[in-house]
C-alpha cells in the first residue's frame, strides 16, 4: 500500500459482484476479496460457507483519497445492494452475505454512521437499514480463484 492509499472494507452479499463494482471506480488502486468479522482463524471458503466462522464475505478496497472520497465509496456500497435485507442478498442466504461496513479509522466510522442515517431518513427504503458498522478486524484473503472472479 502506498503512503497516500487508504483501505475500506465492505460486505454486501457475494463478494464477486461487490469487488467488480468497486474495481471500476476511478481512484481505486486495488481490490481483493476475503473474510472479516468472524471468530475463526484463517478460514477458507468452505469454512465460511458452512456458517461456522461468523465471517462476512467482504471486498477490501485500496483507494487514493485524493482521487475518490470515502463518501463516494459509501455511495457505491449503498447503491449495489439492499441494506434492509438481514443476512441475505438476492438468492444468497446466510450471515456470510450480510450487509456490513468495517471501518479502518474513526473518521470512516463517523462517515459511515452519518451516511447510514442520511439514507434511512431519505425514505428510499420502507424498511429499516440493518447494516452494522463495525471496526475492521482480521482480514483473511480468499483463495486466488475467488479474486477478480468477474474479470
Amino acid at each position: 500500500m502506498t503512503a497516500t492509499a487508504e483501505l475500506a472494507t465492505f460486505g454486501a452479499g457475494c463478494f464477486w459482484g461487490v469487488e467488480a463494482a468497486f474495481r471500476k471506480l476511478d481512484g481505486v488502486i486495488d481490490t481483493s476479496v476475503g473474510y472479516m468479522g468472524g471468530h475463526f482463524e484463517n478460514p477458507c471458503y468452505l469454512d465460511v460457507l458452512s456458517r461456522i466462522t461468523g465471517h462476512a464475505e467482504v471486498c477490501q478496497v485500496q483507494f487514493n483519497p485524493a482521487e475518490i472520497s470515502y463518501d463516494a465509496l459509501l455511495d457505491t456500497f449503498w447503491r449495489i445492494h439492499d441494506p434492509t435485507s438481514l443476512n441475505r442478498q438476492g438468492g444468497d442466504r446466510g450471515e456470510q452475505y450480510r450487509s456490513v461496513i468495517f471501518y479502518h479509522t474513526p473518521e470512516q466510522g463517523k462517515a459511515a454512521r452519518q451516511a447510514k442515517a442520511k439514507l434511512q431518513d431519505s425514505g428510499r427504503y420502507p424498511k429499516p437499514i440493518v447494516t452494522p458498522i463495525e471496526p475492521a478486524s482480521a482480514y483473511w484473503l480468499a483463495s486466488e480463484e475467488h479474486q477478480r472472479y468477474f474479470g
